[in-house]
């Protein structure tokens, strides 16, 4: 294992353009880490956000973008016992996973799902821990419940659709176009509504409300969420794309019995976020495994290509995840 790696930096905020490839030292992992190297790192939304300047990682994490891989363990530190050098893994980061090399807790780190490779397995961590730890643990989405998901071909939607729709609700979902429709109700949504072309209040309320809606929109869509609402509906709010201000009539919350939640998943602890990463080993990681599920995959790009897999990714013309290849 070479001293120095390869590693894609953010040399200050700004475009995609700002991302570029630098030389840093490989690190060495302390106790209960283990050190990954990469095979694969998949590019979310915090990480543009980061690049930007407008997402500042946790303290202690590595200041390069990327918050998921998968690859093969080099090196475990003092305490690791549940994996060893040479295991393959997917696992979320703290950050660093634009680079050759990047430390993790263990605990943070889940198998390769039987019949998957590193590339796919490369789109599960940030996702899974996400849509599971926000629409079944936070939300407590029930079977048989009517649940709406914003952004249905995104990374997190196409995600949330099948794990929904295999534990037994009824899905819906918003998107921006008919082919993205279409993907979402190839994997499992009931409908899709084009945001463009129809009112995603009118068919909620159609429906009765949803029980649940997942948004990462924000902006005048809250105001909007309430409404489609059935009695005592829950909304989680991941992100707020449009903003995170807005003016908010609270009467029909209390009439109506609403619960408005959310969580964002990097600042949380790593105790929080290892048991996440058990409780989707236990009841999620079987469905992967039984090919019930699987990640949907919407291109490849060079480690060196960062800036164009960003440009990709905010172009929003991707269906699915996008990933890097590392080594």
């Amino acid at each position: 294992m070479s001293q120095t790696m390869q590693a894609i930096e953010i040399t200050k905020p700004g475009g995609p353009d700002v991302l570029q490839p630098t030389q840093r030292m490989t690190p060495q992992p302390g106790p209960g880490e283990v050190l990954l190297k990469i095979a694969y790192a998949g590019v979310n939304r915090p990480d543009a956000l980061q690049r930007a300047g407008l997402y500042a990682p946790p303290p202690n994490a590595s200041d390069l973008p990327g918050l998921e891989a998968s690859g093969v363990i080099a090196a475990v530190g003092e305490g690791v016992q549940d994996w060893a050098e040479g295991d393959e893994v997917c696992a979320l980061l703290p950050g660093g996973g634009y680079a050759e090399y990047a430390l993790t807790p263990a605990a943070h780190c889940l198998p390769i799902p039987r019949g998957m490779g590193l590339k796919e397995a490369a789109c599960l961590p940030e996702t899974f821990f996400t849509v599971w730890s926000n629409v079944f643990q936070r939300g407590n989405l029930q079977a048989g419940e009517i649940f709406l998901v914003h952004g249905g071909s995104s990374g997190i939607g196409t995600t949330a659709i099948q794990l929904a729709r295999v534990l037994g609700a009824r899905v819906f979902a918003t998107a921006g176009s008919d082919e993205k429709c279409r993907a979402c109700e190839q994997l499992g949504a009931e409908k899709a509504i084009n945001y463009r072309a129809e009112d995603f209040v009118d068919v909620m309320r159609a429906e009765g409300g949803a029980n649940l809606i997942l948004d990462m929109v924000g902006g005048d869509y809250v105001p909007r969420n309430l409404k489609s609402l059935a009695e005592d509906g829950r909304l989680v709010q991941i992100a707020f794309l449009q903003g995170p201000r807005v003016d908010l009539n609270f009467a029909p919350l209390m009439t109506r019995r609403l619960t408005i939640t959310g969580s964002t998943l990097r600042p949380q602890s790593d105790l929080a976020k290892a048991r996440i990463a058990e409780a989707l080993r236990a009841q999620v990681w079987p469905l992967l495994d039984a090919g019930r599920i699987a990640p949907v995959m919407d291109s490849e790009f060079a480690l060196v290509d960062a800036a164009k897999a960003h440009a990709r990714m905010e172009s929003s013309g991707h269906i699915g995840k996008i990933v890097m290849k590392v080594s």
